[in-house]
């Protein structure tokens, strides 16, 4: 009986076996990231090394935001309100939100365009809390405090040279406005403006007295005070006690007693292009030894303040639409 023998195969060199062991081990695959890819979800590959799995998420997220940001961010700063009012109208969405901080050293109006949605938090939900937003695209007003502001703030309750008080009076003389005969005649009427009324209260209120910018300016220039002091002595005839007391009286070159106004009225908007508010400065004096120093001082600005700025905050949300909270967001 005959032997079967095997049938042999072709031989091979073996640098063709090499080159092809080596084509097949640095094969690759190229890895397009499919059209319907979700950026939020992770993509898995492996590779020959060890079968070890890499993440191409971040690589993925890198090149998409390489040709466009996946989201909105940064902050837009401003200059006038309108700009802002723009901004808003441009970026807004059910979620925007205005915040004013109505801070008179540096009051701001801030519009978060991705603010969070309304509802409460969900921390449970496997995909995240529904309402949640990142709160990164914003835009800032920064109030600019106009420049007749920050002259007369600058020099309120401070004592003054009289050269000095007519060198500030001489440059803000723009800002100072002569009493009407309403608020001469210091009688609060229907027929009189309502800023009269308010500017009589107030003299009413601290015994004052409105003066002219003439006057002011002439005071600036000549004024001297003469001092001069009386003894008065008061006796109670029950009891025999016996009270002493110097009085002292300025009194003007010539003799007679100082009649000068301690109220002068100023109209300066306070912010930078918004509109004038009417506002009473107390104007008054002390004498120093041989001196006589001069006090300007701006009657209660915080109501032009909050006037001003809610009249600002007021119109940004009826030109936006826009829900206002006043503080400062989250950060």
């Amino acid at each position: 009986m005959e032997k079967p023998t095997e049938e042999a195969g072709p031989f091979r060199d073996p640098t063709e076996v090499v080159f092809d062991l080596m084509t097949e081990l640095g094969h690759h695959d190229l890895i397009e990231r499919p059209s319907d890819h979700d950026l939020k979800k992770a993509h898995l590959v492996t590779i020959p090394q060890g079968r070890k799995v890499e993440d191409l998420t971040s690589l993925h997220r890198a090149a998409a935001e390489y040709l466009k940001p996946s989201r909105r961010k940064g902050t837009a700063r401003f200059s006038d309100l309108q700009s802002i009012i723009d901004w808003a109208n441009r970026f807004k969405g059910d979620t925007s939100a205005l915040f004013a901080k109505a801070d008179m050293s540096a009051p701001t109006l801030t519009c978060i365009a991705d603010y969070h949605a309304e509802g409460a938090p969900d921390p449970d939900s496997s995909t995240g809390d529904p309402t949640a937003r990142h709160c990164h695209h914003r835009a800032i007003y920064d109030f600019p405090m106009s420049e007749e502001w920050k002259a007369w703030m600058g020099v309120s309750g401070k004592p003054l040279e009289k050269d000095d008080l007519g060198e500030f009076i001489e440059a803000q003389a723009k800002d100072i406005m002569d009493p009407t005969p309403a608020v001469l005649k210091g009688s609060e009427s229907d027929d009189n403006e309502p800023w009269e009324n308010r500017l009589i209260l107030t003299a009413q209120k601290i015994e004052g007295r409105y003066g002219q910018l003439t006057q002011l300016l002439a005071m600036s220039k000549q004024f001297q005070v003469f001092e001069t002091s009386d003894l008065k002595v008061s006796t109670n005839r029950d009891t025999g006690e016996a009270e002493v007391q110097f009085l002292n009286e300025h009194k003007a070159a010539d003799g007679r007693p100082l009649n000068i106004p301690n109220l002068i009225i100023i109209a300066i908007p306070v912010f930078m292009g918004g509109a004038p508010y009417r506002m009473p400065v107390r104007f008054r004096y002390r004498k120093m030894g041989g001196s006589v120093k001069f006090i300007l001082s701006i009657y209660n600005p915080e109501k032009a303040f909050e006037a001003a700025f809610k009249e600002a905050t007021t119109r940004a949300t009826e030109d936006t639409a826009l829900p206002l909270f006043f503080g400062t967001p989250e950060t």
